[in-house]
């Protein structure tokens, strides 16, 4: 782990020049912005902050300084996505906990009795027992608005790529084909305009706005299932419809809702069976929304034209996974939401989620 408090610079400094020497990479990133707009509370020199699995949110090309002016950090890269032991050994006797997928679950939380703020890097916190967590009078706060337009640009490249096999065919002229045609053209897969085709939105809050917003400028008619029907959707035209509405005549189902219980293996065959023929279905929300085989036998089967797949059920992602055999199926490991202004306001949001909490006026808890 990596170390840093308030008052320290001369110690961060040096880590800097010994990791720049050795050639390493530098943990602690650019230089870091301006958060004047937030009032630094007195007394939070003397906080113990673990970040637990900070590596993917910063790789090195972010700044931790706004996060060390809060307290003693320490930093650790990756962690088992099960490990319970291994994130009750990190968190120790810290009083804040930074997480990304390190599960906090009944026995972490019991097992560190110091904890009094958990803060996710992620807009999804299914990993931590938010429920125990309130029992025990501790806030979870996550980032409710982060990577929108960064996340609905990726849902609509996924859709994009199926309908026009982009890859394909640039591999296909690096592999020599169009010098050897017979024809100033080709296309190996048929090309498809998405105009006046519908495009089925299965969440439509934040990110999924943005998405129908982009579909819209394509030419798309959309349709949304949420459980709150936003009038900013509305005034946008997205036409909100019941679940079977929204499977019976989507042409590109695209998932875009935050995990809950009523969507857990949303995408089965049952469902599948409602959906047109050839139906594109796109999900970079949550893997468990989708039954794996299923979908991989409606692939199969031509059922499913084709999947653009960011996310799945288990990650990384197992060998045996039934999907990466499926027929036209694109996976990516889940990095629509990993641009870097994205994970900037990342970082901004959680630093102000924390400063929230130490002024005594917590924001963004989701177990209040």
């Amino acid at each position: 782990p990596l170390k840093a408090s308030r008052g320290a610079a001369t110690a961060v400094a040096a880590k800097r020049s010994v990791a720049a020497k050795a050639g390493s990479r530098n943990f602690f990133g650019a230089q870091a912005r301006s958060t004047k707009d937030i009032p630094f509370c007195e007394g939070a020199h003397s906080m113990k902050i673990i970040v637990t699995d900070g590596y993917v949110e910063n790789p090195g090309d972010l700044s931790w300084a706004p996060l060390e002016a809060l307290g003693e950090v320490t930093y650790y890269d990756r962690i088992g996505l099960t490990d319970e032991d291994e994130t009750i050994r990190r968190i120790g006797d810290a009083e804040i906990a930074v997480i990304n997928k390190a599960p906090v679950t009944r026995k972490v939380i019991d097992s560190c009795p110091n904890l009094k703020l958990i803060t996710v890097l992620a807009t999804g916190y299914n990993v931590v027992d938010v429920a125990y967590a309130k029992e025990k009078g501790i806030p979870v706060c996550n980032v409710p608005n982060y990577g929108g337009y960064s996340v609905s640009q990726f849902t609509i490249a996924l859709m994009l790529e199926a309908c026009l096999h982009i890859g394909h065919h640039d591999r296909t002229v690096h592999e020599g084909k169009w010098q050897n045609s017979p024809d100033w053209c080709y296309w190996d897969y048929p090309l498809i305009e998405l105009a006046g085709k519908t495009f089925g939105l299965l969440g439509c809050g934040r990110i999924g706005i943005h998405t129908a917003e982009a579909a819209k400028g394509l030419g798309m008619h959309v349709i949304a299932y949420n459980r709150s029907q936003s009038q900013a959707a509305k005034d946008l035209g997205v036409e909100f419809v019941d679940l079977d509405g929204l499977f019976a005549r989507s042409d590109v189902l695209a998932l875009q809702m935050p995990l809950a219980d009523f969507n857990v293996g949303i995408i089965n065959k049952e469902n599948i069976a409602k959906m047109k023929d050839g139906v594109i279905i796109l999900n970079n929300s949550r893997g468990q929304m989708v039954v794996e085989q299923d979908l991989a036998d409606a692939l199969n089967s031509g059922k499913v034209a084709f999947a653009g797949l960011d996310v799945v059920s288990t990650e990384p992602i197992r060998a045996d996974n039934p999907l990466l055999t499926a027929k036209n199926c694109i996976i990516t490991p889940h990095m629509s939401w990993g641009s870097q202004g994205s994970r900037q306001r990342i970082m901004d949001c959680t630093v102000n989620n924390i400063r929230a909490f130490l002024s005594g006026a917590p924001e963004n808890v989701v177990n209040p």
